[in-house]
Order: structure tokens, then sequence, then C-alpha cells
């Protein structure tokens, strides 16, 4: 059974492959057209699952959609007849309405000549959530919770997830949502792009939570675990935000209304210098959301009697967040799935599908994240011969390194000296974040090490932290925790004894966000710092994905157009290494 799974016209748009329930291929839509979170009809991440399966639109039995505007119908009619939204905000979601409903006239005009003869599903897009983080899991029964923006008139929604099935329990409904708090907030700190969030999240970490700034009036608790917005401060429920969108860039409008500003002063300005004042708002606010979502979870594992946790949505990206759940809820074992957010529901929806058509049916698993395109070596070869003037330019030579062993040899010598490394290797991670095989790599003892990659080659903030990505076997040693993170999904404590080791990759609170390497899931980057290890000692590789200012390169094209871009000292491409002379 061939399902295709799709995230469409939100941000995030994505595509996945099911063959009887395992993947073949998942990939976000921004990666192919270079728009960071692009929304639309995910053509190219179609054309290629397709491509990877060595399929075509006829043979698909199953198209699955993470939404489904039937859901929550009426509820959603009391809420109009009761609250009167403005005209505008409901033209905006009758409008993407009929986007979501137009996918075979799209699928025609991608494959002219295919005809699709199989059934369209449309999953409630927290169900679909759900079943992304609960199948992917290795779980055999747990507690489901998804926690987002919004999505089918819902902003939160959990249930138990058993024998192969996911069951939802409860909901919240729009217009309350933690993840319109925590999007206000990083709208009011001058953060407004689409997805921001994470600055906010690193930012906390320089600040204090600060009862008196009064944030906890904005987000309140409610009995059973619930919670609500004050909406005295917020727009969303009346005006349109444009959470909507039939392509391109995805942008939001000024989510917080007047009143907070007179809360909390002037809203920051994008460039404007970062005062203490708003690093303790944004610890305030992270503070405040984490209250919030463990009260919650403790309420679900005490109705659900389980301590087992699979969390998704967009709120699960919140890693700072992830790492207390095991201080500050009964939970013991967690997991997030690397697609937290809404491009993962396009493999929660196909994943549905599959459960409610094949019963019984094996449990599924994700056991890597690496499910995006890879490139063989002819490829990659042909590409540099098509950039050799590029590269003879900027003064690069190319050597090839066949044997892996001297080939992670060579580069974790030159990490050792401070060079900083483009990781380019075989297929590309599912998700937001680098995880080996489209990083870019840096010496983590190297204190400068951080301003430098944030200045020269990432331009971004300062604030902004880097990954350390360790040997699994040595987590005990150099975290305080000795779990399995392989997906770069929650911040843990770094060994006191060991932060003045790695500054480049502890953050301000003496935290890191903790990625643990494998050698069953990604060998030749287990060898890597093995390699890194055997010369320093240290069995960790400071890691930030591959890109500046825009997606996550997907391409040897793009990896070489950054690479020259930025000014790195090395970029390694399977066997092959350019570096400067």
């Amino acid at each position: 059974m061939l399902i295709l799974g799709l995230n469409l016209y939100h941000a995030d748009s994505a595509a996945c492959l099911l063959r009887d329930g395992k993947i073949i291929a998942a990939v976000e839509e921004e990666r192919f057209c270079r728009q960071k979170h692009w929304a639309g009809f995910p053509n190219q991440s179609i054309a290629y699952c397709l491509e990877e399966a060595g399929v075509a639109v006829s043979d698909l039995d199953h198209i699955a959609i993470n939404t489904d505007p039937r859901a929550n119908f009426t509820k959603k009619l009391l809420y109009i007849l009761k609250k009167r939204p403005k005209w505008s905000l409901l033209k905006e979601k009758l409008t993407t309405r009929t986007h979501r409903l137009d996918v075979l006239e799209r699928l025609e005009q991608l494959v002219p000549a295919q005809h699709f003869a199989g059934q369209i599903h449309q999953v409630e897009h927290h169900l679909a959530h759900l079943n992304s983080c609960f199948h992917a899991a290795s779980f055999n029964r747990a507690v489901a919770v998804s926690v987002d923006g919004f999505g089918d008139f819902s902003s939160c929604a959990w249930g138990r997830g058993e024998a192969g099935r996911v069951q939802v329990q409860s909901q919240v409904l729009f217009p309350h949502s933690l993840g319109v708090f925590y999007e206000a907030m990083t709208q009011y700190l001058g953060f407004n792009m689409y997805g921001d969030e994470y600055k906010l999240m690193g930012l906390a970490a320089y600040g204090s939570p600060t009862p008196g700034l009064g944030i906890d009036q904005i987000l309140r608790p409610e009995p059973k675990g619930l919670f609500s917005l004050n909406l005295e401060f917020f727009r969303h429920h009346r005006h349109p935000i444009g959470y909507e969108w039939a392509g391109g860039k995805p942008e939001v409008s000024q989510l917080f209304s007047a009143k907070l500003e007179q809360l909390l002063g002037p809203k920051r300005q994008p460039g404007d210098e970062i005062s203490a004042h708003h690093k303790n708002i944004a610890s305030t606010a992270q503070d405040v959301y984490e209250r919030a979502l463990f009260r919650l979870l403790n309420v679900t594992a005490r109705d659900f009697d389980s301590e087992n946790l699979c969390l998704a949505g967009g709120c699960a990206q919140n890693s700072v967040a992830n790492g207390k759940i095991r201080t500050y809820t009964p939970f013991r074992s967690i997991f997030v799935q690397p697609a937290a957010g809404d491009a993962g529901g396009a493999l929660g929806a196909a994943w549905h599908v599959w459960h409610q058509e094949m019963q019984p049916c094996a449990p599924t698993t994700m056991p890597h994240s690496y499910w995006g395109p890879g490139y063989s070596r002819d490829q990659i070869e042909q590409r540099l011969i098509d950039h050799q003037d590029a590269l003879t330019e900027a003064g690069c030579g190319v050597l090839e390194i066949a044997n892996p062993q001297d080939l992670c040899a060579h580069v974790a010598a030159r990490i050792e000296t401070g060079k900083i490394v483009g990781w380019f290797q075989g297929r590309m991670e599912w998700g937001p974040r680098a995880l080996g095989n489209r990083s870019i790599l840096g010496d983590p003892r190297r204190a400068y090490m951080r301003d430098f990659l944030n200045q020269k080659i990432k331009q971004r903030e300062s604030f902004r932290p880097f990954a350390p990505s360790i040997l699994r076997e040595a987590v005990a040693e150099w975290f305080e925790i000795d779990i399995e993170v392989p997906f770069m999904t929650e911040v843990y404590a770094v060994n006191p004894r060991k932060r003045a080791l790695i500054p480049a990759v502890v953050h301000q609170d003496g935290s890191g966000r903790l990625q643990t390497v494998a050698s069953n899931e990604n060998p030749l980057f287990h060898q890597l710092i093995e390699a890194f290890a055997a010369r320093t000692g240290v069995p960790i590789l400071l890691n930030t994905s591959f890109n500046e200012q825009e997606p996550i390169v997907c391409s040897p094209d793009d990896a070489l157009h950054c690479f020259l871009r930025t000014g790195m000292d090395m970029l390694v491409m399977g066997s092959f290494i350019v570096e400067t002379d």
C-alpha cells in the first residue's frame, strides 16, 4: 500500500511517502524552493517522494492531508454566532479551505499524464500530529500530546496511544493557545519573522523570570490542567492574522494588542539593542509557558497512568521546556518527532490512514531522520566540475579521500586546528535540525567559535547557541543525564566539571541542546566524532545547520553556494574535500 502524506497551504509545506507503513521519503518544500517555511502546494516535495520510491501518482492508493475542515464544525459555528468576528477573518479561513480542496487538480497539473484513482483522506490537524509522534516512537503505550498555534479550530489535543491507534481525549479550542502566547511574546521582542520563536527561547537563558512584569496575567491557569489567554492582550480572535497561505513566504500580522505595550512598555523594534528588560521578558515568557505546559502534562500523566510521553506540534520544538519534562512531571520516557511542527503532520496523516486501513498491522517506527534527497559520488563530482571556475577564483582545491576512516581523520585534524567545516553527507534530514548530514561543524573547545560563527557564517544574533553532537556512549560523562536524544529536541545540563572544556556549545545557564550520535544511526558522523575525540579527548563536535539566512542546504549546488558565500574553511561532500589553499 502506497500512501502520500501532505501538509499543504500552511507553513512548512511538506510531503512524505509510506510503503506498507514504512517511510520511504519525507521532505519540506522549503529545501527545494529555498524560501524558509514556504507555504503552499508542495510540488517539488511530491515529485521527490515519487521519484525516490520509483512510483507514479497512478500507483498511489491513498493521499492523506493533515487538515479536516469539517473538524469542530459545530463549535466553529457557535463561536461565530456568539463572538461575531470580523468578516475579513472569516473570509481568510474560507479562502484557505477552498485551496486545500484542490489537491487532485494540482496533481494533474504536476503530472498531466497520470491519473490518481485512490482515496483522499482529510485528517484533523492535531490527530495528525499525535499520530506523527506516537507511531514514530517505540512505545507500545503512551500519552500523546499535541501543542501548537492553531489547526482546525484547536490549539492543543491529547489522548492515548495504544495497540497501533491514537484516541483523542480532549482539546483546547480557538482562541486559546500556548503557541499564540509564545509567538505574540516573540513578536513583542522584535523577532517578527514566522518561526522566530527559537530566538525568544535562546534569549531566555540570559534573563531571569520576573513575576513583577505581570506576564502571568496574559496566560492564565484553568482547572484540570487547562489554560486560557486573557484576550484583552490579543488580536487574533477578531482580526485576520495571516495564518493561512496560498503559497510563498508565510507572514503573520501582529498578534498582540496595545494592552501588552501598556503592560510591558513599547515593543522592541528589529535592530534595537536588546536590554536587560528584554532578556527578563524572554525568560519570564519561557517560564510562564513551561508552567502551563507542565500543568497540562501532569494531568495527562495522571489520567492515563503512563510514564511514556509522545509530544508533537510546533510547541514541541521548544527544546528547553522539553528538557525539563522529566523534572517537573511523572514522565520518564519522552519522544519528540524530529519534524514536530506542521511538516510532520504530513507523516502523521499518512500513518493515521495506514493504521485505519490495515488492521492489524505491524508497529511503525522512525529509526533515524534521514529521509530527504541524497546524491551519488558521480553527481557530486559533476557539480564540482561545473563550479570549478568559482572554486579556482576563491583559491580552493579539491581532494578525494575514498576511505571513510581516512576521510574522518583528515577532517577531524582540520577541526582540531579551528577550521569551520561544511559537512554534506547521505540523505538530508527530515525536520528543522541538522543532525550530521547537512551540518556546519566546529571545535567546541574554542570559546570564540560561537561568536565567530554567529557573525561570520550564520549572520545572526550573538546570543544564539550551538548544539553539542556527542557520541552516545559518552553522554553520561559529559551531561547530567544518560539518555538518547538523536533528534536534538531536548536541552539538558552539561556536567559542571566539563563545561569549561566545551564553552562554544554550553548555554548561558550551563545547558546544551543535546544530540546523541549512535554508530548504527549515522555511522560516518559517529566515526568523525570518534576521530576528533581520539585527537582531543573530547567526544563532541559543535553542530549547527548548514545554511545562512536560508533553509538548510539540500543539493550539492546549495552547499557549494553557501560555502563560497560565507567563507567557510572546508567543504566535505561525500568523499570529496574542498579546502581553501
